[in-house]
């Protein structure tokens, strides 16, 4: 009996070994994927939102000019405002090439972040003038994310709770393509670096 399960043990791992050989040779005549190929490679996507006065803002509007899209909320302790405030030193060391970037706040709260609660949130003066922010419905905020692949949670209750989210940025090129990630935590100096490297190979 043992002698038997033995042989059907070793017959079951010939056939499987089988088949995997057969998948591999499958997927080497099969072309490489191209990551380019598609309506939109990485990051980013079709989304409608509002900005600050209320008018429709989606996708379209990034085209034409380099973007630095990002998530937050405006009741947010230390990620957004310190990602709004390095941003601006960006620009500031890009010197007459930030006239081809804007600055997209994204907010994953639409509870509180209605477009008048944003315009009052980007006034601040320490902020970099100029910065859309946009917001919407808690379905348009949703679809926005997924289309960046962004993550947010709500957490806490009551009127002083909080959202964790992704910190990162990212760089959308004039063509509203992404073009690469700026991290979180990265100095002004290193943002404005990939932001030129962007611009050189495009």
């Amino acid at each position: 009996m043992r002698f038997k399960l033995v042989l059907r043990l070793l017959a079951a791992l010939v056939v499987v070994a089988g088949l995997t050989y057969l998948a591999v040779q499958i997927g080497a005549r099969r072309p490489a994927p191209d990551i380019a190929a598609g309506p939109q490679a990485g990051p980013g996507g079709p989304f409608t939102l509002v900005d600050t006065t209320g008018q429709p803002f989606t996708e379209a509007n990034l085209k034409g000019r380099w973007t630095i899209v990002f998530f937050g909320f405006t009741f947010c302790p230390d990620v957004c405002p310190t990602t709004l405030d390095t941003l601006g030193r960006t620009l500031d060391l890009l010197g007459p090439a930030s006239d081809r970037v804007q600055i997209v706040f994204i907010s994953v709260d639409p509870e509180r972040d209605t477009p008048k609660a944003m315009a009052t949130y980007l006034s601040n003066p320490v902020f970099p003038k100029g910065v859309v922010g946009l917001t919407g419905n808690a379905e348009q905020v949703a679809a926005a994310a997924k289309a960046y692949r962004v993550y947010y949670e709500k957490e806490g209750e009551g009127d002083a709770y909080l959202i964790n989210h992704s910190s990162i940025s990212y760089l959308m090129d004039p063509s509203g393509r992404f073009a690469r990630v700026l991290p979180y935590g990265m100095s002004p100096e290193d943002l404005a670096g990939q932001i030129r490297d962007a611009m050189r190979s495009r």
